[in-house]
């Protein structure tokens, strides 16, 4: 054999001498066998084939197959891929592929072929076949009644009866597009697979419709898949019960109603070992729990109860060596347990000592058991709602406290102490003890300045927010408390509970001023505003008009000043421009300066105005006044015409009067609309012929002439007022156009 390959080899050289003196090209003659594929199997719940094949070429090294899957009968090729063998240490090799359609749907043939070095491919192997299935007298689906994964994508298939065509598939009553897939069958692809909700159960009805009206339907199951337990531990507290607790990860969805189970292992080799392994070897446990319901709690909870007081001895544990475990009268020396397994099984008890609240803190106090704080426990206080504190506690006396901070005044809270010695293990919360914080008082004041004929006074109204009337902050509220400092004179006037404003005279000087509530028990906190002095020329800013949307609200917006150092005010008249102006204001922190109002708190036809303020260290300056409407109306008061009208042979010029800038107005007046119409001796009494129409743009001019009209002849003119939504009422008046004498002459 070794002698036949060695003159091969040799016959080879002197080829390709020869080739290459003739300036030929050479390309191996020889072909790789045709390999054979000698085992296909089918495994359908994961939808994947097993190929294997002999290796009957073992004098090749770093060999290349490429394999060929068709699908159906006419095995239309969907995959090709090249696996290269790097090792030959077997006789057999083995490949899987996983098919995106079920492969009882149809046909799938398997073939390959070999590539080794630069010589061609070998014959291609003879295909093999694994088939699907093949529906007698009903229409079969797949898959079929198998559990899917959540959130991956799918395929579902429809095999009918020869002769049988399928015109739709429906999951859940929703139909989807079809593929054909091969002479009969066909199929539909569900990219993202979701657990139903509309169901009793998480499950997909997939029904198929042929043309013979039959319907087949068959049911699939969507579960979320279960997750890997996380942060086992057990501990005791008595040497003769153990709790374990894990993280069983994240929840069930709702509507999963698959029941998932979770078991503890024991490594039990004898009752003695049994009591000691389930404390120390908490790893190896052997103990089913009960079946969890969807929405429960993550953390899982269960106790081994050992009756009885274990015997004294020495024991091997999983942290290496030997050593005492349990002392004398029967207790479990956790010393050493701590020294030699890093373990701490102290479960610290802990009683309440006083809650002492405050208005925006509270302090509270706990003992710990067992003079056991000299192992510098961590403590954990929690508070509902809000916030968790930690803090160590490693007191002689076995008292601890903290300060609960950043509290809410005039607000119920219950607490909760635990400690734990590790920062692992926690003890067993106490009961929770319920306070409620103090009461805090807060105002929030504005004002209105007004300018009275005597240029040295004005006359500011303070105004404040109170307490929403019924609740315990107002009803702990005595009165007010109104002072006022300018020119270093200070005054104060008291107002009583129900009073939420102030008038008080001042000079052009600044003026600054506290409110402050007097209430029977807790604190309240003074609230200040800032006059400022008053200038020779203050003329206000130039009206600018906001446009309406219907529904829209308002949306205010003005130019950021950088001497707004502390934000800016917008204060509006709740009635619109209608007297009397009951004020509402709103505060922005510095750097905003945008501000919705939605158009619930405002009334359709009213003429709201907006006064924009920039607040400064010495006070409030007026930035801009922005007016407009919610919504505006186009039921305007008609004009008032001006008589007698002035006309011609072949013009009128009308005049009327009207209060453009009125506030009373539904909606801002754009212009005006002139209607003309002709009133001839041939028409029917009470009617008249629409002409045309003149439109005046400018609301500020009323008048306007109509020229081109017939000489003696009656028209009549009609006048209103126009808005966005369009013109409002009319004021009519009728005039005959003069002779025109000169063309009778």
């Amino acid at each position: 054999m070794i002698h036949f390959r060695t003159s091969l080899f040799n016959l080879l050289g002197l080829y390709l001498i020869f080739s290459q003196l003739r300036g030929c090209c050479f390309e191996s003659a020889l072909q790789p066998p045709r390999p054979s594929i000698s085992h296909l199997q089918a495994i359908s719940d994961k939808q994947s084939l097993l190929v294997s094949w002999q290796l009957n070429h073992s004098g090749l090294v770093g060999p290349i197959y490429e394999l060929q899957i068709g699908r159906t009968e006419n095995r239309t090729i969907i995959y090709n891929r090249n696996v290269s063998l790097l090792s030959m240490a077997s006789h057999e090799y083995s490949w899987s592929w996983t098919s995106d359609l079920p492969l009882e749907c149809v046909d799938h043939s398997v073939r390959i072929r070999l590539f080794y070095n630069q010589s061609g491919p070998s014959p291609w192997s003879d295909w093999k076949t694994n088939y699907g299935a093949q529906a007698k007298d009903k229409t079969e689906i797949f898959p079929f009644q198998r559990v899917l994964r959540e959130g991956s994508s799918a395929m579902f298939c429809c095999v009918p009866p020869r002769g049988v065509n399928i015109t739709s598939i429906s999951i859940n009553n929703s139909p989807h597009p079809l593929v054909s897939v091969g002479a009969r069958v066909k199929a539909i692809t569900v990219e993202t697979l979701t657990i139903p909700t509309s169901f009793i159960l998480p499950a997909l009805a997939i029904s198929c419709s042929s043309a013979t009206g039959k319907v087949r339907e068959i049911w699939n199951y969507v579960s979320t898949p279960p997750q890997k337990p996380r942060n086992l531990s057990c501990v005791t507290s008595d040497m003769k019960t153990v709790t374990c607790t894990w993280d069983s990860g994240s929840n069930q969805e709702p509507h999963d109603f698959k029941k998932q189970t979770h078991t503890l292992h024991i490594e039990v080799t004898g009752q003695k070992r049994l009591k000691i392994s389930a404390l120390l070897d908490v790893l190896s446990l052997l103990l089913k729990t009960q079946e969890l319901r969807p929405g429960s709690h993550k953390l899982r909870e269960i106790f081994l109860y050992f009756p009885g007081r274990p015997t004294a001895g020495r024991i091997q544990h999983q942290c290496g060596g030997e050593g005492p475990a349990w002392g004398g009268d029967g207790e479990l020396q956790l010393q050493h347990l701590r020294q030699r397994c890093n373990m701490l099984l102290v479960f610290p008890v802990v009683r309440w000592d006083r809650v002492s609240p405050g208005v925006t803190d509270t302090t509270v106090s706990w003992f710990v058991q067992g003079n056991i704080t000299q192992l510098n426990l961590l403590c954990k206080v929690t508070t509902d709602p809000e916030s968790t504190t930690e803090v160590s506690c490693s007191s002689v006396s076995g008292f601890c406290n903290v300060t609960l901070e950043h509290l809410l005044p005039n607000t119920r809270y219950t607490t909760r102490v635990c400690c734990s010695a590790d920062g692992r293990l926690w003890g067993e919360r106490t009961q929770a003890v319920g306070f409620t914080t103090y009461l805090l008082v807060t105002l929030d004041v504005w004002r209105r300045i007004k300018q009275l004929p005597d240029l040295h006074s004005r006359q500011v109204t303070l105004l404040w927010t109170p307490p929403v009337p019924g609740s315990a902050a107002a009803d702990n509220i005595r009165g007010y408390r109104v002072q006022w400092s300018q020119g270093g004179k200070n005054r104060s006037q008291w107002k009583d509970s129900g009073q939420t404003q102030a008038e008080v005279s001042i000079g052009p000087g600044q003026c600054d001023f506290t409110v402050q509530a007097d209430v029977h028990s807790g604190s309240t906190v003074p609230a200040h505003i800032t006059v400022h002095q008053r200038e020779d020329q203050e003329n206000p800013p130039v009206e600018k008009r906001l446009s309406s949307r219907r529904g829209a609200g308002f949306n205010l917006s003005w130019d950021e000043q950088n001497t707004a150092t502390c934000g800016y005010t917008v204060d509006w008249c709740t009635l619109g421009n209608a007297v009397p102006c009951t004020l509402r204001w709103v505060k922005l922190p510095e750097g905003n300066n945008k501000l919705f109002l939605a158009a619930r708190d405002f009334k359709a036809g009213r003429r709201y105005t907006f006064n924009i303020y920039g607040c400064r260290d010495n006070g409030y300056r007026l930035l801009e006044i922005q007016t407009g409407y919610a919504q505006e109306l186009k039921s305007v008061k008609s004009p008032s015409l001006v008589e007698p009208v002035r006309s011609t042979s072949s013009s009128v010029t009308l005049e009327w009067r009207y209060s453009e800038d009125n506030a009373a107005h539904p909606a801002f007046i754009t212009g005006y609309l002139v209607t003309v119409q002709n009133i001839g001796s041939d028409i029917l009494t009470g009617h008249a012929t629409d002409l045309f129409n003149v439109s005046v743009a400018d609301p500020w001019k009323k008048y306007v002439t109509i020229e081109g009209l017939q000489q003696n002849r009656e028209y009549m003119f009609s006048v209103s007022a126009l808005t966005k939504e369009g013109p409002g009422q009319a004021a009519s008046i009728t005039v005959r156009t003069k002779s025109n004498y000169v063309l009778l002459f």
